[in-house]
């Protein structure tokens, strides 16, 4: 049995709150691994595009408000 098979079956014995619990742990882990992704791309200059296209848009008073208000 492979591993990710045994973590599969373990799971499935949890009760609730420990089921709970490692729910949690893996959104939060989810969110550091983004975090940390989004991070590496703005160091990179990969996010560049966004800045400079809010700065052309506010340069000529486009700006829009942001959720935008029905």
């Amino acid at each position: 049995m492979d591993r990710v098979k045994e973590i599969e079956l373990a799971i499935g014995e949890l009760r609730p709150e420990e089921y709970q619990r490692l729910s949690k742990w893996f959104h939060d882990r989810d969110q550091a691994i983004w975090d940390e992704q989004i991070d590496r791309d703005a160091a990179a200059g990969k996010l560049d595009f966004l800045s400079d296209k809010a700065e052309r848009e506010l340069a000529q008073n486009q700006l829009r408000t942001w959720p935008a208000r029905d």
